[in-house]
């Protein structure tokens, strides 16, 4: 997908490609990191507005619940091709005006969905607030190449943290808003964080005039967005249209017809969006297709239990509970993912590192299992999604160090990037087969569908979830860690996860904190517990001393560089 090249090598400080240094004596140097964590948190809270929001978006603007979930769906799929393309536009001189760009459509995107001037406008803003799903990695590039070794490692990982801790203020602050002053107040104040992180990044951002320019492959990104449009529209929208229906299958032909036409070119073409020729690798592809299925798995459940939170009593089931309440229900999903840092270490030394993935996986089938046959109290939902988190943490956290272990060095970043990407579109796909299913088992003229929708829904979700923990078996035993190899990469795996695995999702972005936190600890000797989390979070069988940090925007892993300087791109 991105980012920097095998060729590129550590660069002295004031030699001419080297970057230029952000100047702590100067105003703009000490605002830095504090603009790029505003940003973070401003993009996850705008990023996570929609969750909560899909039955007040269908009792507002009289559309089906189905149709209301694209407020939702819309999002991830301009996320999943986003993230690729700013990476690689980001990748070269023009970094400065990418984020300042895509800063502006997020903002715009947040004035649009504000205005109440219909379903259609709402879905083009959330359209353009997706964008920000690839945003936060590109701050953390800006973090590595423009402060110093320990400053720039410490930047990193509390961007990553800062993504959770966005999402975990996202949820109950858009439902407090929503439920006093209606859902548009909610992207009225977005518009405004927005507005003033934009302005602070045009002030302090540093040019990134020494990165090489790489071109954009335009191409891939119109055959992903057309691919992935395509599938979406058919798994949602198959239980109204009906599934064999010619319209359904018209569409439906499409999806593998693009999505086919775009691995050809992406494995043919010299400067791929998305560097699929990794999946030849077999750990590579089993963790993929993994982070995939988890992807489709953590959003599917998170989708089910928002619009079942909300269901009034009197359609015979659900909770009758508020907005608020609803959003409340996904924080510990949020804080169940962080503490999956502490969990995943023990697994690891436990059973090995080849167990923490499925181990991930079976904690999620029990969530779905929970929300299966006893969904009947909130505390019950409360309990579900804590599970849930732990396994989503548990999947994601381990996952960059099969990827990192099976290929070169200068492969991390692009390997990295591929798994990132596939975990969005797993995502998005998630949210589009809820609102299908879920759709099919709605009998006109009923707004609601029938309860056995959710568990018809809840028994596919079991079998995603299945498929992932098989998929998280098929991964080949890591090789000792010998000098230059995996082990020597392991805490770049952790510090480039944060970069890349931050940006899918709600559920997804815990990811990147577990393994860039972890990774900070292991590297500045911290305690035995944040050593063992940073291996195995990391995904790691040891740890260099003098590990480069990790790279977010999928970048590889670069030359070590000197501890008293950046190292240029």
């Amino acid at each position: 997908m991105t980012s920097f090249d095998d060729k590129e090598h550590a660069v002295p400080p004031g030699s001419p490609g080297a970057p230029v240094l952000a100047d702590p004596r100067t105003v703009r140097g000490r605002a830095l990191v504090p603009v790029l964590v505003f940003l973070g948190m401003v993009v996850a809270v705008v990023s996570s507005l929609g969750a909560p929001l899909v039955p007040t978006v269908a009792a507002d603007y009289g559309v089906s619940l189905g149709g209301a979930q694209w407020s939702l769906t819309i999002t991830l799929l301009a996320g999943a091709v986003a993230t690729p393309v700013l990476s690689r536009l980001s990748d070269g001189p023009h970094r400065r005006r990418v984020v300042l760009g895509a800063l502006a459509l997020i903002v715009t995107g947040c004035v649009l969905a504000a205005l109440p001037a219909g379903f259609p406008l709402l879905l083009a803003g959330r359209a353009l607030q997706g964008i920000g799903l690839g945003l936060t990695p590109l701050a953390m590039g800006v973090a590595r190449d423009h402060l110093p070794g320990p400053r720039a490692r410490s930047a990193v990982a509390t961007l990553s943290v800062t993504t959770v801790a966005g999402v975990g203020l996202g949820y109950p602050l858009t439902g407090l808003i929503a439920q006093h002053l209606g859902f548009h107040a909610a992207f009225w104040v977005a518009a405004g964080a927005g507005a003033a992180v934009l302005a602070a990044a045009a002030f302090v951002l540093p040019a990134s005039t020494h990165r090489p320019h790489r071109p954009l492959d335009a191409p891939g990104a119109v055959l992903l967005g057309l691919g992935l449009a395509a599938l979406l529209v058919a798994l949602s929208e198959g239980g109204q249209w009906g599934w064999t229906s010619a319209r359904l299958l018209a569409v439906a032909a499409v999806a593998p017809l693009a999505l086919g036409a775009w691995v050809r070119h992406e494995l043919r073409t010299e400067h791929p969006l998305v560097a699929l020729r990794l999946l030849r690798n077999r750990a590579v592809l089993a963790a993929d297709v993994t982070g995939l299925v988890a992807g489709v798995g953590m959003y599917f459940l998170m989708s089910l239990v928002i619009r079942y939170v909300q269901t009034p009593v009197s359609a015979g089931y659900g909770l009758g509970r508020s907005v608020v309440v609803a959003a409340l229900t996904l924080l510990p999903f949020s804080v169940a993912s962080v503490g999956a840092s502490r969990v995943a270490p023990l697994i690891g030394r436990r059973f090995g590192a080849r167990a923490v993935m499925p181990a991930g996986s079976l904690a999620f089938v029990v969530a779905m299992l929970v929300f299966c046959f006893a969904r009947s109290g909130l505390w019950e939902i409360f309990l579900l999604m804590g599970i849930a988190g732990l396994g989503v943490g548990c999947t994601f956290a381990a996952m960059p160090a099969f990827i990192v272990s099976a290929v070169p060095p200068g492969e991390t970043g692009s390997a990295l990037g591929v798994n990132q990407v596939l975990r969005v579109i797993g995502g998005s796909i998630g949210s589009a087969l809820s609102a299908g299913i879920l759709t099919a088992h709605t009998t006109p003229p009923a707004r609601l569908p029938a309860e056995s929708g959710y568990t018809v829904a809840t028994l596919v979700g079991i079998g995603v979830w299945v498929f992932a923990g098989l998929a998280g078996l098929l991964l080949p035993a890591r090789r000792p860690a010998g000098p230059g190899t995996a082990g020597d990469t392991s805490a770049d795996a952790a510090g480039s996860t944060a970069g890349t695995a931050g940006r899918d999702g709600d559920g997804g972005r815990t990811a990147g904190p577990v393994a860039a936190v972890a990774s900070t600890a292991a590297r500045n000797g911290a305690d035995d517990t944040g050593a063992a989390a940073g291996k195995v979070a990391a995904g790691a069988t040891g740890s260099g001393p003098d590990g480069g940090e990790g790279h977010g925007q999928g970048g590889s892993r670069p030359g070590r560089a000197p501890a008293d300087h950046r190292e240029g791109r």
